[in-house]
């Protein structure tokens, strides 16, 4: 993980699973605040709602020609799914759920801070509901903001970026490097089926060959929760939180620690004192 790694193209996955009018708002706001020097995978892992099959044919975003509509014949659930598009594209990856709201120069700012360290495997953004990258409220679903572009500006305003070290990225909105991906391999699709738990096992696995995973602390993207593939697919009982806990049983331990230990506490009051109302 040494030499020249500069981040140049990065493809952004989004997958897809009916929630038609969240995709919309996704698909909107891609439009308009993505980077000409960045590609986009919409993949449809055979929605049965067929609003989708009609926003994916007509939604002006699918008009670029940096943008691919991958329509699955099967479903296959958001690891596989993942998986796959990752597989497709030799780029850097940004997973991104569908029922996310990108803001202006979000892209730009994650690719500045996975440019920063060749040994950042995964890069997250501040949003409203994040789990540890939540803000204004660590660790909480904070309400969707009524002007994301300005909660957007404050955060990139709120003095220089330091991209503090996490103990694993958040899959709502993740960067992912594509040398670590080599490195790593793919999400463990054999042991945590159709999601949940995915990432932060794939995380822990880098963390083990020296990768670091970072807050984006200048970047900022709504995530409204509970609509996406990833959030709605998978949360089987707490199977897949078991499965990791066989895997890491100091995980939760670990959590605990960065909680208590709230890194970036300084700079999310900064923010947070800015905030309107």
């Amino acid at each position: 993980m040494t030499g020249n790694d500069a981040v140049a193209g990065i493809e952004v996955v989004v997958p897809i699973f009916n929630a038609a009018e969240a995709t919309a708002a996704c698909l909107d706001a891609l439009a308009t605040r993505l980077p000409d020097w960045a590609g986009v995978q919409l993949v449809d892992d055979h929605s049965t709602d067929p609003a989708i099959d009609h926003l994916l044919s007509s939604h002006r975003l699918v008009r670029a020609a940096n943008v691919r509509v991958i329509r699955q014949q099967q479903n296959q659930g958001f690891v596989v799914t993942v998986n796959a598009a990752m597989a497709r594209s030799d780029h850097d990856i940004v997973l991104l759920n569908s029922d996310t709201v990108v803001t202006s120069g979000w892209l730009e700012r994650l690719r500045a801070c996975a440019d920063s360290d060749p040994a950042i495997a995964t890069a997250t953004p501040f949003s409203n509901n994040a789990e540890i990258c939540s803000l204004p409220t660590f660790c909480r679903a904070n309400p969707v903001p009524d002007d994301p572009e300005a909660i957007a500006a404050i955060v990139a305003g709120t003095g220089r970026p330091e991209y503090p070290d996490l103990p694993t990225g958040v899959g709502f909105c993740m960067f992912i490097r594509r040398r670590a991906l080599a490195a790593v391999g793919d999400f463990d699709a054999a042991t945590f089926g159709r999601g949940y738990g995915e990432e932060n096992d794939w995380c822990l696995r880098a963390s083990g060959h020296g990768w670091r995973h970072v807050l984006c602390d200048d970047a900022y993207v709504v995530h409204v929760g509970g609509l996406s593939f990833a959030d709605t697919a998978s949360r089987p009982g707490g199977q897949q939180l078991a499965r990791l806990l066989a895997r890491y049983p100091h995980y939760n331990a670990r959590i605990a620690e960065f909680i208590a230990r709230d890194p970036f506490r300084v700079r999310r009051q900064a923010i947070a004192a800015r905030l309107p109302g």
